[in-house]
């Protein structure tokens, strides 16, 4: 069968594309600045062709020809592009330099012809003097030749079978002539944070993960219905989605913090669903939904981290898996090795069950049914998920965008020839790609 196709823009490590992909497209083309989040998208994408750029520096040509898709037809682009929503008194808030990433948004939808179109952002870009930017976008996309759902709205994650307070503004379109799609449906369910976390292991049992994100256990509870997909388990866990090959014995992303004997008394007077005084933590209610998780500063803004939010079982702060299954993250999806990194990507994320019921209305509209593909696929090689900042520019072979980070500067000879070694098979595998087909 031949899937539809989509293209991701500023990208991330992938919240949307998983989205997509769970809906039944195959995502051919991802645009991501960060090439730390790049190399994690390659990771867990790895038939994906990603390219680790500004997408002012990208076009819709040098789309097709890395993804290999050829003429083929692009059915959507999505993405969310940061804008800052106004500008000067009296000129047009599309005209300001700070915004033109969402007008070079725009542009490459144009340029692939793609059929449809999700661009989603903050909630804030429908209120107050935002608006008029929302209005200048719309009427952008309709000058290149797209009908918007003017009926715009703005989702709550939680409405769509995430564990987590969580709203975004989804604007959708499509090509003049074609059906404009519609919002889903709410969940009339939400899941709670106990559903999404108890059935995980303490990483507080694993003296190892004091110094590595990973480790094999057997100590998995019983699932909810909401983390048994999330573990792989069900007929319907991949959803359309291509099955990866994986081993669910793992615990990733749960490298361990440390905390004072004082701040863990705090955390544990605190009540759920309260904010502990001092640190100003937002304790989890086990009954309830997480507050908004978010991703902190990258480098070129003091790399200050956000707070994770505390466990309501344990006196301690979340690790990044447990983040993940807040996000409605499957376990098989690997992040950074490193607590900062690993968070900030699921900060930056949609979550990808909002992003799957998007998709989904994508889909009707193009009046496809979606299938189950059969080929499983491997995940990328684990040192995409250790890379430094300079490490991932070199991998993809691109100056470092956002500056230098304080972090120790140097690899082993080891380190240096493992990452040559997969730039190598990653030049190989992108380099004359085919579409994507199953």
């Amino acid at each position: 069968m031949t899937r539809p196709i989509g293209v991701d823009l500023f990208s991330g490590a992938g919240g949307m594309s998983l989205g997509f992909e769970q809906a039944g497209f195959d995502v051919v083309a991802a645009v991501e600045i960060d090439p730390v989040h790049a190399a994690v998208h390659k990771f867990n994408f790895p038939s994906c062709s990603v390219l680790a750029k500004s997408v002012t520096e990208v076009s819709g040509a040098e789309i097709r020809s890395v993804s290999g898709i050829g003429t083929r037809k692009v059915d959507v682009v999505f993405g969310g592009a940061p804008c800052q929503g106004f500008s000067m008194i009296g000129k047009r808030a599309l005209d300001d330099p700070r915004n033109s990433l969402v007008r070079d948004f725009v542009r490459i939808v144009k340029e692939l012809d793609a059929s449809y179109f999700v661009f989603e952002n903050v909630k804030g870009l429908t209120v107050g003097r935002h608006r008029k930017f929302l209005h200048e976008l719309i009427e952008e996309f309709q000058a290149a030749g797209y009908d918007v759902q003017t009926e715009w709205r703005v989702l709550n994650a939680a409405d769509y079978g995430v564990p987590q307070d969580r709203q975004r503004f989804i604007l959708m379109g499509a090509k003049a002539g074609l059906t404009v799609p519609s919002y889903p449906e709410r969940m009339l369910s939400r899941p709670t944070c106990a559903d999404a976390l108890d059935d995980l292991p303490d990483a507080e049992a694993f003296a190892s993960l004091n110094a590595t994100d990973a480790v094999k256990t057997k100590k998995f509870g019983k699932p909810s219905a909401y983390a048994e997909a999330l573990r792989g388990f069900g007929n319907d866990a991949w959803g359309f989605g291509h099955p990866r090959i994986w081993d669910g014995d793992f615990l990733t992303s749960s490298m361990r913090t440390e905390h004072s004997e004082i701040s863990r008394q705090r955390f544990r007077a605190t009540p759920e669903g309260k904010v502990e005084p001092i640190s100003r933590f937002f304790k989890l209610p086990s009954d309830g939904l997480s507050n908004t998780l978010r991703a902190g500063t990258d480098a070129s803004r003091g790399a200050f981290t956000s707070p994770r939010p505390i466990h309501y079982k344990y006196p301690r702060c979340v690790t990044v898996r447990e983040m993940a299954r807040l996000h409605g993250f499957p376990d098989w999806f690997r992040f950074h090795a490193t607590k900062w990194h690993g968070a900030r990507q699921i900060g930056n994320a949609v979550p990808p069950p909002l992003a799957r019921a998007v998709a989904g209305q994508i889909v009707n509209a193009l009046g496809v049914t979606p299938e189950r593909p059969t080929k499983a696929l491997e995940l990328g090689a684990a040192v995409l998920l250790q890379m430094r900042l300079q490490e991932a520019a070199a991998f993809f072979g691109v100056a470092n965008p956002i500056g230098r980070r304080d972090m120790k500067s140097g690899a082993t000879k080891r380190r240096q020839v493992d990452i040559e070694a997969e730039r190598l098979r990653f030049e190989s595998r992108t380099e004359g790609a085919s579409p994507q087909q199953s």
